[in-house]
């Protein structure tokens, strides 16, 4: 698989949420590297001046909701108005309505997003879990951000997974003891995540990240 080397003009001007609990140097480099100019910003204003924002995350789902709740209504509006949103691993997880998390933590429920309907589960499986490792990608149906991808290996870290509402929003999936989905997108096609970490999956990881710089440039 090849990647085209980084343009001499940044294609797109890429804003990375910075809430506490993102891989910001990693997603920083790779981006940059996949031809974004990028902002790690903690102001939503700056949203408006993105092409795109990128929520990352690592950790749980009640710590990430209650972090990027000052971000909550910036990112929905930013969604809600067709501009490319992209979730990484807990940011994709946030972009749908709840949890399981938080309730087998003893705390109640959590909404997320909801920007994806659906919630995230816990993997019952004889496998260990977390699911930690590189694990190929099966291409369900055609998004932007899945151009170049199928049968490709990515790098996951994880021990919830989506289950969204409507199967249609299963853009590629994976397996752990138990078929899940590697990538989602809303209706619309412009809010979509990875539950592996794009930034630390090599070439896969970088025409991803290219994927969606040049469709940050389309829009």
């Amino acid at each position: 698989m090849s990647i085209p080397e980084p343009p001499d003009e940044a294609l797109a001007e890429v804003a990375i949420v910075d809430y506490g609990l993102g891989n910001l140097r990693s997603a920083t480099r790779g981006l940059e590297r996949a031809g974004a100019s990028v902002t790690i910003t903690d102001d939503p204003e700056t949203f408006a001046d993105a092409d795109g924002v990128v929520l990352p995350g690592v950790g749980a789902f009640r710590e990430g909701m209650e972090n990027a709740g000052p971000y909550r209504d910036a990112l929905v509006e930013h969604a809600e108005a067709g501009r490319p949103l992209f979730g990484i691993c807990l940011g994709m997880q946030m972009l749908l309505t709840s949890s399981e998390e938080a309730d087998h933590a003893g705390q109640g429920e959590v909404r997320g997003l909801d920007l994806i309907p659906g919630t995230n589960v816990r993997f019952d499986v004889d496998e260990k879990v977390p699911h930690m490792g590189w694990n190929d990608l099966a291409v369900d149906r055609d998004h932007p951000i899945a151009a170049g991808v199928d049968g490709k290996y990515a790098y996951f870290v994880h021990s919830y997974y989506a289950e969204p509402a409507d199967p249609d929003a299963v853009v590629a999936t994976s397996r752990h003891g138990v078929e899940f989905p590697a990538i989602v997108a809303n209706e619309a096609g412009n809010v979509f995540g990875t539950q592996f970490h794009p930034e630390k999956s090599g070439e896969t990881g970088l025409r991803i990240l290219r994927n969606f710089v040049e469709y940050c440039a389309d829009q």
